[in-house]
């Protein structure tokens, strides 16, 4: 069984008005929420092979937050620019280029593209991965290369904002 965790970026900051998209960083917010995250992940005792991420700083960020969590080495972080606000071909061309060997993988990216394809993926009408949230999909098949429209599983759909109280 593969599984699939399509990651938004975690809340950026739009403080230097001169910045571009590419080099905005993570705000107060997202440095908090992409490590609560993911602790999310961990605690569901998801042991991730590999993350894909967008070079954009605020994904880069985030995937290393969340490979902190889940205790993935920094070699298995690989920064892919076809990410950046990439569309489902693209997403999907990257996730089809995963050695089948790995089982659980994850993309750190930008919506639409991550929001869209979740739901392609799973039929499923999700309406948008707010930043930082998760969308884990599992599927019943041997290659990335065979990941259909329709094909997967939502396993769990989870955003900070599902946890007002958290501390």
């Amino acid at each position: 069984m593969k599984k699939l965790y399509l990651i938004r970026h975690a809340k950026s900051s739009w403080a230097e008005p001169g910045l571009g998209d590419f080099d905005r960083p993570l705000n107060h917010r997202g440095k908090a929420d992409a490590p609560f995250m993911g602790q999310r992940l961990a605690g569901y005792g998801i042991r991730l092979d590999l993350i894909v991420a967008s070079p954009a700083k605020r994904a880069r960020k985030t995937a290393r937050f969340i490979a902190e969590a889940v205790h993935v080495a920094e070699k298995s972080i690989v920064l892919d620019a076809a990410l950046y606000m990439a569309e489902i071909p693209a997403l999907l061309q990257t996730i089809a280029g995963v050695p089948d060997s790995l089982e659980d993988l994850a993309l750190v990216g930008h919506n639409y593209g991550i929001t869209d394809l979740a739901e392609w993926l799973t039929g499923r009408s999700i309406g948008n991965i707010p930043t930082c949230g998760i969308a884990a999909i599992e599927f019943d098949c041997p290659s990335w290369s065979d990941l259909r429209e329709g094909s997967g599983r939502l396993l769990f759909f989870d955003y900070p904002k599902k946890h007002p109280g958290r501390k």
